[in-house]
């Protein structure tokens, strides 16, 4: 069936990238496997008829341990309470429902991915914008909630994509956010699934989160993923850990969803993670370091500019300086020579006018396609390619 009008949301953007030569649009793994991760891939049918062998229990336990031992999560995995599904976007419906079911609006970050948005919006939960600008200041964190009225706040961090994270100003921001939450009453959502470039920015330790929230005594839902972490071919884990006052109740709408994720996929996954902790996050960083400082090398003295952020994720977040020059206007060019970004007035879900000032480049690429993708990019700015 033929498409007559235009995307409608950020995925529909990132399903047309798919189609072009250089698809700079999604911030899913597309790099190619390291030499550890190579000899995970090879012993794949041996994984499968292991995963064939294997309690179900016993693969979810040890994934969940290895994933939050990676994370530096040790009270999320002794409490061997988080459900695991088969995507960020699953996990987000549940969160959804349960807020639908309290008949709970929410304050949701903003600019964001807007599937959270959309997934909120389409459970018929009210959603309001909370600028990332009143987080970034611990001392005056309170002062810009305390405009919230909402029944939930949402956050993700690290943020897409502008990489704005609290960990900035170690455990204040987040202890500011989660104070004023269990003082007002307020539910607290954040999504974690950025969070293992934290532990790649060598600026940052991210320390035990759960820790904090369980100890505070806020109501609490949060979310971990791995689909953003390693090219596994998008065969991924989401988890959502909640405090207990909502444990049962998450629980059952849980349950109504799925009942489990793929034992193959947890066993095949954990080898990656644990890949990881050997390596100490080697094969992930170093990909998206060198990808970052070449984007930022072959894009200056254009009408991009590199946004730096508080923690460097899979993804580039880049001003336009020229005035003339929109994000709409900008993705329209550079489409038409089959390079594929996102514009900026997506994640603006509710201001999109201050999204056209910004485009996003995924960095998860494979090194040599990412150079010449961003060479032909240079070239069509500078009007070297119409």
């Amino acid at each position: 069936m033929s498409q007559t009008t235009g995307p409608v949301d950020l995925t529909q953007h990132e399903i047309a990238a798919l189609r072009t030569r250089y698809n700079l649009a999604d911030a899913h793994t597309h790099q190619g496997q390291s030499a550890s991760q190579d000899k995970i891939v090879s012993r794949l049918p041996e994984l499968w008829r292991e995963s064939e062998a294997i309690r179900q229990a016993d693969l979810e336990r040890r994934f969940t341990e290895v994933f939050f031992r990676l994370h530096g999560q040790p009270t999320a995995s002794e409490m061997d309470k988080t459900l695991l599904s088969y995507s960020a976007s699953v996990a987000t419906m549940v969160v959804a429902m349960y807020l639908a079911r309290r008949g709970m609006s929410v304050s949701l970050v903003e600019p964001c991915f807007d599937n959270l948005v959309d997934l909120l919006k389409h459970m018929g939960v009210p959603v309001a914008p909370l600028p990332e600008e009143a987080l970034a200041d611990p001392a005056e964190i309170r002062r810009g909630l305390d405009r919230v009225d909402t029944g939930a706040i949402y956050l993700v961090d690290p943020n897409n994509p502008t990489g704005f994270s609290l960990l900035k100003d170690g455990r204040r921001g987040f202890e500011e956010v989660v104070r004023w939450c269990r003082d007002t009453g307020t539910v607290l959502v954040i999504d974690f699934c950025f969070a293992a470039f934290a532990l790649c920015d060598e600026r940052h330790d991210r320390f035990d989160v759960y820790r904090l929230l369980e100890d505070s005594g806020v109501t609490y839902l949060a979310i971990e993923d791995t689909g953003k972490t390693w090219p596994v071919q998008d065969a991924k884990c989401a988890m959502i850990t909640v405090s207990e006052d909502i444990r049962k109740e998450v629980y059952d709408l849980h349950t109504a969803v799925l009942l489990n994720v793929s034992p193959f996929v947890l066993n095949f996954l954990a080898q990656y993670v644990e890949d990881s902790i050997e390596d100490s996050f080697a094969s992930v960083r170093e990909v998206i370091t060198r990808n970052r400082e070449a984007a930022r090398r072959h894009l200056a003295g254009t009408v991009l500019e590199h946004v730096e952020p508080v923690v460097n994720t899979s993804v580039g977040w880049f001003r336009i300086t020229d005035p003339a020059t929109t994000a709409t206007e900008l993705q329209k060019r550079l489409q038409r020579h089959e390079i594929y970004v996102l514009p900026g007035t997506y994640f603006y879900w509710d201001s999109p006018h201050r999204g056209e000032r910004y485009v996003r480049i995924a960095l998860a690429r494979e090194p040599e396609l990412f150079e010449a993708a961003l060479r032909r990019t240079r070239e069509v700015l500078l009007g070297h390619g119409d």
